[in-house]
């Protein structure tokens, strides 16, 4: 798909959900890393439901760093990958004390070397906790992307960002990754996807080729 057919259908996107919030509950950019963190291969209705109870008894990374993986899985045993994701929170905490005065780091790079976080994750929590402009690409939106050929089949989550930070302006970034899961999961499913109702979108139906679905980073924001 050329660029101009696909910034009118990302605008597509962007005025069918024009205002989407966070789906992860949280608040602080700690609450907001360990969510992210949490969402992997997990739904984020149930990591919603696991984290005030977490958040309550562990509020902070000075907190958390005290703890051990084994006191920290029953507040998350609901979750899959619920023993590594144990770990990886104790060693992140034990890390932002460490090197960060507990406190979270706005930049990627520095995101990006704490435990259990990658590119993805580090774009949402640089969006949630500091509307820093990006455009986190998880399942959902490597599935649509490469769907309608913005991207190539084979393209990473790294090279979704680029062609889709390369399309639109930094104002839209956050509202479109948001957006563009939303109509992944809405509309655009991995199992019988469906484009939404109306002749602006009709227009697109024959560009979108459904691929298997694919993801390059361990914790996905599903």
């Amino acid at each position: 798909m050329d660029d101009k057919r696909a910034v009118k259908l990302l605008n597509l996107v962007l005025a069918l959900y024009p205002g989407v919030p966070p789906t992860l509950n949280a608040k602080t950019p700690f609450q907001i890393l360990v969510a992210v963190l949490l969402s992997a291969q997990t739904t984020d209705v149930a990591v919603n439901a696991v984290t005030p109870r977490l958040f309550a008894a562990y509020p902070d990374a000075a907190a958390l760093a005290m703890a051990t993986p084994a006191v920290i899985e029953p507040y998350i045993d609901r979750l899959g990958l619920y023993h590594n994701k144990a770990k990886y929170l104790v060693a992140l905490s034990q890390a932002l004390v460490t090197r960060y005065d507990g406190q979270v780091p706005e930049s990627t790079k520095a995101l990006v070397a704490l435990p259990g976080v990658g590119p993805k994750t580090a774009t949402v929590v640089r969006t949630d906790a500091f509307n820093i402009p990006g455009v986190a690409v998880d399942t959902h939106v490597s599935r649509i992307i490469r769907g309608f050929g913005i991207a190539p089949p084979n393209a990473t989550p790294q090279a979704i960002q680029r062609r889709l930070e390369g399309l639109m302006p930094p104002a839209t970034w956050i509202n479109l990754h948001r957006a563009l899961i939303r109509l992944g999961r809405e509309w655009l499913t991995a199992r019988n996807p469906k484009l939404p109702p109306g002749p602006a979108w009709a227009a697109f139906a024959a560009d979108y080729k459904p691929v298997a679905r694919k993801s390059k980073e361990g914790p996905t924001h599903a």
